[in-house]
């Protein structure tokens, strides 16, 4: 026995296909090419990457003035390749603290690129962050040799300070370096602000090639270190959720939730333009005050009547005319005859002169009052 489908059903899946099968395809579409990205080197400062926030062009340079850049992307190849050269590490913060120390040992240049407390503690523990900045171009004011031939470079970033007399600072923002340079007996240690002058996209800007050639160039070997959340050195570290995931399956969530967006504005409901609905009858501000005033006619209340209007006028008359709600008389008073050429003095008895004595008086003053609020909002 076969059980029938509901007209509902039916209904829903006829009007819902055609979208789930879009969302299929993109989906299937975004698949294809994380998966053909493969092996791809695409990291942010990776010496392997064309891409703009990529370092290849720098890398290349490198190369040519006869640089040998190894690139390691793991905590075992860094290790491995650091023999008493140069070593850059473009986030320090992922390394593990006995990882920096030993890598500290290893070489006789160690360049960090936006170090935070515990990088500098492993190997600069003079040196300590002070905030962060824009990153931006910014002037050497310093003696260091990579800075010099430079000039002006794109650095900021981190701030930093150092209590080191034999430190040299370069880069200043706002009074912070965002150069620090360590030397003693067992190497040197540069800290950087920021990597932007190394990348594809900044290479050519201002002085920053020659920035880079002078500072990562200043040995026959450079080990240019991408430190990678997939590195087995990190599983004992404590890592942030989004970083477990990988990279791809980033870009296809991306993909798929702009699609489901892109989805639910096509299927939402269309509202046409607000209906104005036409008044069966305008009331003018004249009648309106008129008609208050004699209902405080009936009750016999001229005088509580009168200051009720008075005071109503003298809030729309703020608000139109831009002041305070605590302006005083004087304030008003000016305002008002000035927008309305009347005199202060006829103004002011308007707005805050005696009360009426007799039913026909509070009627005028009705009539005074709403003269002066069209003429304000005439003006």
């Amino acid at each position: 026995m076969s059980t029938a489908v509901s007209p509902d059903l039916r209904r829903i899946w006829r009007s819902a296909r055609v979208p789930l099968a879009l969302l299929l395809l993109i989906v299937i579409v975004a698949l294809a090419i994380v998966l053909s990205r493969g092996k791809q080197t695409s990291g942010e400062f990776d010496p392997g990457s064309y891409e703009p926030r990529g370092s290849h062009a720098l890398a290349h340079l490198l190369e040519q003035q006869g640089v040998q850049v190894r690139a390691a992307h793991s905590l075992a190849e860094a290790r491995d390749a650091a023999d008493s050269g140069t070593l850059l590490i473009t986030n320090p913060q992922l390394v593990p603290a006995n990882g920096l120390a030993d890598l500290r040992r290893r070489v006789a240049h160690l360049v960090l690129v936006a170090p935070g407390s515990s990088a500098l503690g492993m190997t600069a523990p003079t040196v300590s962050s002070a905030g962060a900045g824009e990153v931006r171009t910014l002037q050497p004011d310093c003696t260091v040799g990579a800075a010099v031939s430079a000039g002006s470079v794109t650095l900021g970033g981190r701030h930093y300070q150092t209590d080191d007399k034999t430190a040299r600072t370069c880069y200043r923002d706002n009074g912070d370096p965002t150069f620090v340079q360590l030397a003693d007996r067992t190497g040197t240690v540069t800290v950087l602000g920021s990597a932007e002058a190394f990348t594809n996209d900044q290479i050519a800007k201002e002085g920053n090639a020659a920035f880079g050639m002078r500072l990562l160039g200043d040995h026959r070997q450079l080990v240019w270190y991408v430190p990678s959340t997939e590195d087995p050195a990190l599983d004992g570290e404590k890592k942030p959720f989004v970083d477990l995931i990988p990279p791809g399956w980033r870009y296809g969530a991306l993909i798929a939730g702009i699609a489901i967006v892109l989805f639910a504005l096509w299927r939402a409901r269309r509202l046409g333009p607000v209906v104005r609905e036409p008044l069966p009858v305008v009331v003018r501000s004249a009648e309106t005050a008129e008609g208050r005033a004699r209902l405080y006619r009936r009750g016999g209340a001229t005088g509580h009547a009168a200051e009720t209007l008075r005071e109503a006028a003298r809030t729309r008359l703020r608000k139109r005319l831009g002041l305070p709600r605590d302006a005083g008389p004087p304030a008003v008073v000016e305002t008002v005859s000035a927008r309305t050429g009347r005199a202060p003095n006829e103004v002011g008895a308007v707005l805050y002169g005696p009360s009426p004595s007799d039913e026909a008086a509070l009627v005028r003053l009705a009539n005074e009052l709403d003269a002066v609020e069209r003429e304000v909002e005439r003006s």
